[in-house]
């Protein structure tokens, strides 16, 4: 793996994203451990999709324009539905465990359901596969690294977000809360109209 790839991860980290609106968006609304879970889904996500490249399979889904047009659609309907549901009143007296398991499941769907995933797995990991090496292996040593920034960075994001959404009254938390809504129903239209 050649050293340049280690700061291009490190600049699709920090470029704000549909992850990054998940992890704000449930670290205000649920805690610093469900915003955690949030993270680990989407990483896993990250490392289905750096599989699915490396045997082919993204590059299969780029050809299909149905194939591509589900997972857009997809993708856009559950950020429209995750943005819509920050307008709803939940129970605040729900327990942990069940806030991380949707955490966990907002950020696997979140990232398997993004086609722009396997359009950036394949245009980008085969410039940074030296020649003669595992496909497979370089791609999830690739795929571990951006996990391994995603972890850092989104974690201390939630952490953030936790600590600050606890200083917050609750009617500033709930505006930040419908804003972030607002900015993921956004992005959902946006991923539903865009084209190739």
């Amino acid at each position: 793996m050649r050293w340049e790839f280690f700061v291009v991860a490190l600049v699709v980290t920090l470029t704000p994203g549909p992850a990054t609106l998940l992890v704000l968006r449930t670290a205000a609304r649920d805690g610093r451990q469900a915003a955690t879970a949030t993270v680990v889904g989407n990483s896993i996500g990250i490392l289905g999709w750096a599989t699915l490249s490396a045997l082919g399979v993204s590059g299969l889904i780029l050809a299909s324009h149905v194939a591509y047009d589900l997972l857009r659609f997809g993708g856009a309907a559950y950020l429209i539905f995750l943005g819509v549901r920050s307008f709803l009143r939940r129970d605040e007296t729900e327990p942990d465990v069940p806030r991380r398991r949707a955490g966990l499941r907002t950020g696997l769907v979140t990232s398997a359901a993004d086609p722009k995933l396997a359009v950036f797995f394949v245009a980008l990991f085969p410039q940074f596969v030296a020649p003669g090496s595992s496909v497979l292996l370089a791609a999830l040593g690739m795929a571990l690294v951006i996990v391994v920034y995603d972890l850092v960075w989104f974690s201390l994001l939630a952490w953030s977000v936790d600590r600050a959404g606890r200083a917050l009254r609750p009617r500033v938390r709930r505006a930040l809360e419908r804003t972030t809504g607002a900015v993921m129903i956004a992005l959902g239209l946006r991923v539903a109209a865009e084209s190739r």
